[in-house]
C-alpha cells in the first residue's frame, strides 16, 4: 500500500471509530432467514411437523391438514392463530411439538463469519422472532452467537401475536427500555419491516431483490455487508 492510500485508509478508520464510539442505536435481528438460512432444511421440517400436528390432534388426513393450514395462514397470518381461535389449541404445546430438532447442528445453514460480523456492530443487540424460545435459543447456541444478544424476544412474549403485528414490537421496546427511533430492525420480511418503519425504526432488508420499497433504509444480501452500512443507519 502506498503512502497516500495508507494515509486515506487510516483517516477513514479514525473517522469510523470516532462516530461508532458515540453510537446510540441498538439492533433488533429476526432469526430465521436473517441470522441463518432456514429455507433448505429448517422450514421444510417445521412445515411437516405442523401438518402432522393437525393430523394427530384434529383427526385429519394429510391433504385436509394442509388445506386447513393454508386457510388459517391466509386468514390469520399463522397456523397457530387459527388453531387457538377455532380449536382452543394450547400454543405452548403446539410450538413445543412443531419445533423439535434433534439434528439441528446438521440442518443449520450458517452465514460465514457471522460472529465476527456481529461483534463489529456497535450497540446492544436483540433477537425478535416469531419462533418459540426453546428453538430460538437452541439456534443461537448452535451458531455460537448467543452471548452477543441482550435478550431473545420470542413469540411467547408477544402473547402469541406474531410479527408484523405492532404489539410484539412495542412489548419488546417496553421490556428492554428501548425507543423505536433508536432501533435498527434487520429482517428478511418486508412486511415486518413496514411495521418497524411505521414505529420509527431504521430498517435493513436481507434479500436478493434488486429494488427495495420506500420503507426500507438499506437492503443487503448478506449480514457481512452490515458493518459497511453503518453510516447510512446513524
Amino acid at each position: 500500500m502506498g503512502y497516500t492510500n495508507e494515509l486515506a485508509a487510516g483517516y477513514a478508520m479514525t473517522r469510523t471509530m470516532s462516530w461508532t464510539k458515540s453510537w446510540t442505536k441498538c439492533w433488533i435481528f429476526d432469526l430465521d432467514n436473517t441470522l441463518h438460512n432456514a429455507t433448505p432444511h429448517i422450514f421444510p421440517h417445521i412445515n411437516r411437523a405442523m401438518t402432522a400436528y393437525l393430523q394427530t390432534h384434529l383427526g385429519l388426513d394429510e391433504a385436509a391438514a394442509g388445506e386447513l393450514r393454508r386457510r388459517y395462514w391466509h386468514r390469520y397470518g399463522a397456523t397457530l392463530l387459527g388453531l387457538m381461535r377455532h380449536h382452543d389449541t394450547d400454543p405452548r404445546h403446539f410450538l413445543w411439538n412443531t419445533h423439535q430438532f434433534p439434528d439441528l447442528e446438521r440442518m443449520l445453514v450458517r452465514e460465514p463469519q457471522l460472529r465476527a460480523t456481529l461483534r463489529r456492530l456497535p450497540g446492544r443487540k436483540f433477537v425478535f422472532s416469531n419462533a418459540p424460545v426453546h428453538y430460538s435459543r437452541a439456534v443461537l447456541k448452535a451458531l455460537a452467537i448467543a452471548d452477543l444478544f441482550d435478550d431473545v424476544f420470542s413469540i411467547e412474549r408477544t402473547r402469541y401475536r406474531p410479527k408484523p403485528d405492532s404489539h410484539g414490537f412495542l412489548r419488546l421496546c417496553r421490556a428492554n427500555h428501548l425507543r423505536p427511533q433508536r432501533c435498527i430492525m434487520v429482517e428478511d420480511s418486508v412486511d415486518n419491516l413496514k411495521t418497524a418503519k411505521r414505529l420509527g425504526m431504521k430498517t435493513v432488508w436481507v434479500t436478493e431483490a434488486a429494488r427495495a420499497p420506500a420503507h426500507v433504509d438499506v437492503n443487503i444480501t448478506s449480514l457481512a455487508q452490515l458493518p459497511r452500512a453503518l453510516a447510512c443507519l446513524r
